[in-house]
């Protein structure tokens, strides 16, 4: 009995294997639907889930949220209306009611702003601003960066709580206090200046120097808050798998190789953010700080523009030329952080939304 190529000695042929389909099969089957379409589809049947069970599934969150969403829409958002003074020569002395007195105030248009723009002493606060913003960026923006790298590099667990809770310390004085720490330290009647005239040497008063004004706010500025920073790059640097120090360790890269390539990348999403709000806050570098300094050194090196609108607004009265400085200054805040987010978008990372 002869047996044919590919049967069995009984005569019947074994199953046919699948085979790989020709060119026509595989351009009629459908192709398979990426894994970013399903992302629509979730969100289309998140979107159909009634009201009545999302609010019966999340009431809990809510309700635990909107005392402090209350709280967020009474005194940031509807203060915002009273922003209308800015373009009318109000007068509070109108009528007891401050509704009132607004409604019954005169409209000068842009005239606040106009009268802005031709104040120097406006652009003496929006100099001393900047320069101050830019200093700070330099020197203060960088040291928790740092020192978070050098505590996260301790590898004692005590010793590292321990520098932890002496740097965020500070962050909870008031600035009165920080400005009487180093009026004690560095002022004319301070320990330092104590010490060096009890040696025959010239005492200084650095809290009253002009020139040095705007160094000494900065490194009251790193005392006080550099630990909240610190913080808050502890907290990304801790999602940071001890997997990838390892495997870069075996790989033979040293201890500087690692902090460049492992632990700084996993720190750029944070240090993006971070500088987003910090160069959209540009406009405001403190108040307190400055005013309780403001007699030690001159209005010339203290007079920021928050302070100068609480000159303005509150000391003269001129409500309606203050919160056209304050309007002004909020719509570039808004500005900056805009294309800071854009800027921080072109870099690949995040900021403060997404694209």
């Amino acid at each position: 009995m002869s047996v044919t190529a590919g049967s069995r000695p009984d005569g019947t042929r074994p199953p046919a294997a699948a085979e790989a389909p020709g060119p026509a099969a595989a351009a009629a089957a459908p192709a398979k639907a990426p894994a970013e379409e399903s992302e629509p589809r979730r969100a289309v049947a998140l979107r159909k889930v009634p009201f009545r069970v999302r609010w019966r599934r999340d009431r809990a969150l809510i309700l635990m949220t909107s005392p402090v969403i209350v709280l967020l829409l009474l005194f940031n958002y509807v203060p915002l209306l009273g922003n209308v003074v800015a373009f009318q020569e109000y007068d509070p002395y109108l009528s007891s009611n401050g509704v009132t007195a607004i409604l019954h105030s005169p409209w000068v248009g842009l005239e606040q702003f106009s009268r802005m723009l031709d104040d120097p002493l406006f652009w003496s606060a929006t100099k001393n601003t900047i320069v101050l913003f830019v200093l700070q960026l330099v020197l203060f923006f960088p040291v928790p960066i740092v020192l978070a790298l050098v505590i996260n590099s301790v590898i004692r667990p005590r010793v590292r709580a321990v520098a932890q809770a002496i740097m965020y310390l500070p962050h909870f004085f008031s600035w009165v206090l920080v400005v009487t720490v180093f009026q004690q330290i560095l002022g004319g009647a301070g320990i330092i200046a104590q010490t060096l005239e009890k040696h025959g040497w010239s005492g200084f008063d650095l809290m009253t120097d002009a020139d040095l004004f705007k160094y000494l706010v900065t490194a009251q500025a790193v005392w006080k808050d550099a630990g909240w920073g610190i913080i808050v790059f502890l907290a990304a640097l801790s999602a940071v798998s001890t997997d990838l120090y390892e495997a870069a360790a075996m790989d033979g890269a040293g201890r500087w190789r690692r902090m460049w390539h492992i632990t700084l990348p996993a720190l750029r999403p944070v240090i993006a953010l971070l500088l987003v709000l910090r160069v959209g806050d540009a406009l405001s570098v403190g108040f307190e700080q400055f005013l309780l300094q403001r007699y030690a050194v001159g209005a010339g090196a203290s007079e920021v523009l928050d302070t100068y609108v609480w000159n303005m607004g509150i000391q003269n009265g001129d409500f309606s030329y203050a919160a056209a400085v304050g309007l002004a200054k909020g719509v570039i805040g808004v500005c900056l952080v805009l294309g800071a987010n854009k800027f921080a978008h072109l870099l690949g990372e995040q900021g403060v939304y997404k694209k």
